[in-house]
């Protein structure tokens, strides 16, 4: 579920060609006026002054959107309050979306006028009624109704609606000293998008209280700039671990999507970055590892830079993570893409669990016990939960935040609480 469409057109006129502007316009136009066949065909029965206020209503509603969408692109919302531009954003999302459904019904419709049409013309029987379809038009609308419904609803209610999913991963010759070992994951926190901070609170009180062995955080902790998570480091401070806290960047994290006066200003972010990692007291691996003696046993814990089988970039050196890493009873690798896992970890067998995230589960989809479908699984092999091969296993965390589409649908904000097994 993604509005990128709509909330990266902030951008100045100039790095948005003024065509691009004008085909969007012209489709969202030509959806407004599609779409308004469906409501004019149903208010038909209904009083006068009714249908003068129910197109009266559609219509502002879709001068509103197309001035929202102007306002975005000539950037007078830059003083804004933050909530203020997420939700328009994402209302303006929702609005257009729940159209298409709608127009797809009636061209279903106006395809069976046209056969009927064409009958009539031809035919030298009685003609056929080649109308609009009342029920038709219904039938859009509700089905219209059911994405304006549930996406409205996953925006206010979800978007903070932290989950603790719990899983056991059994490892073949586990020492006894880490069999039962904690560990707790966090990934794409994308704090760029949050516009609350009583809730993060409450997701950190969640963390702690696992009182886990080790919390580690699989990237994405911004969107696009160091200083969007500024205003959280005192929250996520608070983060504790028995035996530390462990990060890695993710894609998001390299700030390759904002547009930078220089690439020392790209570089600055960066340094930033990092500084915040330490002020939080994270341990940020990059491609490199940290080995933990725990009751005598030794646990490798190693990270990497982004890696991803698809546009995301391979900066991350496993090589390098690996390397004096042969004494340890168990490794734990922590990879922000889960691709990296089919395309490199694997080889590496001796790599007994790799955390990922990245994939948020597409922030919309169904999970019921025994079944979960997301339209992250014609994407990604592994997009969500605990898989396994072999020995080895992967467990793609669904993020803590949001990206996009302010919410979530089916697929919620989760905390992963892992607990090492002996097999």
């Amino acid at each position: 579920m993604n509005i990128q469409v709509f909330s990266q057109l902030h951008s100045p006129l100039k790095t948005k060609p003024m065509e691009r502007l004008l085909i969007l316009l012209a489709i969202l136009i030509a959806l407004d006026l599609y779409a308004f066949q469906a409501v004019r065909e149903w208010i038909k029965p209904y009083s006068i002054n009714l249908r003068r206020g129910v197109t009266i209503g559609y219509w502002l509603l879709s001068v509103l959107s197309v001035g929202y969408l102007l306002v975005n692109v000539y950037e007078l919302n830059e003083n804004w309050p933050k909530p203020v531009k997420v939700f328009s954003r994402a209302f303006l999302f929702i609005f257009y979306l729940s159209k298409v459904p709608v127009a797809g019904v009636l061209l279903i419709d106006d395809l069976r006028r046209l056969v009927t049409f064409t009958i009539n013309y031809f035919s030298k029987t009685a003609a056929h009624d080649v109308t609009r379809s009342r029920f038709m038009s219904t039938m859009g609308l509700i089905l219209g109704g059911i994405p304006l419904a549930t996406l409205t609803y996953g925006m206010v209610r979800n978007p903070y609606r932290y989950r603790t999913m719990p899983a056991d991963v059994v490892i073949a010759g586990l020492p006894d000293a880490l069999d039962g070992l904690k560990v707790v994951q966090i990934s794409d926190m994308h704090s760029g998008s949050w516009t609350a901070t009583e809730p993060l609170q409450r997701a950190v009180d969640l963390i702690n209280a696992e009182a886990a062995d080790l919390v580690c955080f699989t990237g994405d902790i911004v969107n696009n700039v160091a200083t969007e998570m500024e205003p959280f480091v005192d929250i996520f401070k608070q983060v504790e671990a028995k035996h530390g806290v462990y990060s890695i960047l993710g894609n998001h994290d390299y700030g390759d999507y904002h547009d930078w006066a220089d690439e020392a200003a790209k570089t600055a972010n960066l340094e930033r970055l990092y500084g915040i990692h330490r002020e939080l007291g994270w341990d940020l691996l990059r491609d490199e590892h940290r080995m933990l003696d725990i009751n005598g046993s030794k646990l490798g814990v190693l990270g990497v830079e982004n890696w991803s089988t698809l546009r995301f970039g391979k900066r991350g050196d496993l090589a390098k993570a690996h390397a004096g890493t042969e004494a340890a009873d168990a490794k734990i690798l922590l990879s922000h893409d889960p691709t990296h896992w089919d395309g490199e970890v694997k080889e590496y067998q001796d790599i007994d669990l790799t955390l990922s995230g990245h994939t948020h589960g597409f922030q919309f989809g169904v999970e019921i016990p025994g079944f979960k479908w997301s339209p992250a699984k014609y994407i990604y092999k592994q997009w969500a939960g605990l898989y396994q091969e072999g020995r080895q296993y992967l467990y793609v965390n669904r993020g803590l935040g949001f990206l996009g589409y302010p919410g979530r649908v089916g697929i919620l904000p989760e905390i992963t609480v892992l607990k090492l097994k002996k097999g």
